[in-house]
């Protein structure tokens, strides 16, 4: 089974452009099931040869292990696509995962940040100093155009169109759309590219960098572009990583005296929220945010059920 979950693997890569942890995802699942079916000694775990019951066993097991529910869920997401590629390519003959129901589950509602927490958040960083001003930058563009943390590491100077006030974003599986640069984010973007190369200045160059290739002549063949340039770097001038972001955030929710549930995706969540609340339009929201089903972006409108009633109180000539 493992040389056909190598098959489906290449497939996401090459033939659908998958993103590496969209790969990762899919690869950590599917082994996780050929390993479990292999510790049960079944005779063989080809992929042809698996049959409901056996995933029935599998999904109890990860129930009996106290997986949560939806990591079952996408367990089981990952099994039918595998088997959905499998019967295509005449590696099986039917989808064992199909018969198979999700579990059942809750919706956790989002944490957010109210309009108070997110003005101190954003105040945090210390202004004085080119590392500060990076954080700043940072936190301005995620509250102003609603981006994973992913989105933001991956920002290169290339998409950043300040005259229009947009940004280009790579979203999940590769997906572009643009997010909106509002005022503080602009300001705080353009100040600290102003004092970027201080960042790295003073840090010591990597024995392990890799130098770039050079002619006879000793001049460099590697002819960079300056609109891929990382964004936001670190101190050794290299983009940042999805961690240093989280830790970044960590250090400020502590000094901001903030709830421990706040995340980098918090401010994502805190984006949402206070669009729907000051009356933006759902399905803008949803574009905004990158979301491919209106459902996904429903979770948000929880939120506005108070601003509703006191709508309602407030404008309704029986209403109290």
């Amino acid at each position: 089974m493992h040389a056909e979950i190598g098959q489906f693997l290449r497939y996401l890569n090459v033939e659908k452009n998958a993103s590496e942890l969209t790969i990762k995802s899919y690869r950590e699942d599917l082994i996780d099931l050929a390993d479990f079916l292999s510790d049960e000694g079944t005779k063989t775990v080809a992929a042809a040869n698996v049959t409901p019951s056996d995933l029935r066993t599998y999904v109890a097991a990860l129930h009996d292990a106290g997986y949560a529910k939806s990591s079952i869920a996408r367990k089981l997401a990952s099994l039918r696509s595998f088997y959905r590629f499998a019967q295509r390519q005449s590696i099986a003959d039917s989808n064992p995962a199909k018969p198979l129901r999700n579990p059942r589950g809750t919706r956790k509602l989002p944490h957010f940040l109210t309009g108070e927490e997110i003005e101190a958040l954003l105040k945090a960083p210390a202004t004085n100093d080119p590392s500060g001003l990076r954080d700043k930058a940072i936190l301005e563009t995620m509250y102003s155009a609603g981006l994973r943390v992913s989105e933001v590491v991956a920002l290169n100077d290339g998409d950043i169109e300040f005259a229009d006030g947009v940004i280009r974003i790579r979203g999940k599986g590769r997906k572009e759309r643009l997010g909106s640069l509002g005022k503080y984010a602009t300001e705080a973007l353009k100040t600290y590219l102003q004092v970027r190369s201080q960042i790295s200045a003073t840090a010591r160059p990597s024995k392990t960098a890799a130098r770039p290739a050079t002619t006879s002549s000793g001049k460099s063949t590697v002819k960079a572009n300056p609109r891929d340039a990382a964004t936001f770097v670190n101190k050794f001038g290299t983009r940042l990583t999805t961690r240093s972001v989280g830790r970044m955030l960590e250090k400020y929710i502590l000094q901001c005296g903030l709830d421990g549930r706040t995340s980098p995706h918090t401010l994502r969540h805190s984006f949402a929220t206070h669009l729907l609340n000051a009356g933006a339009d759902i399905r803008s929201v949803q574009e905004l945010l990158g979301h491919k089903s209106l459902v996904t972006t429903q979770i948000y409108t929880h939120v506005t059920t108070s601003n509703l009633i006191e709508t309602y109180n407030r404008a309704h000539p029986r209403a109290k």
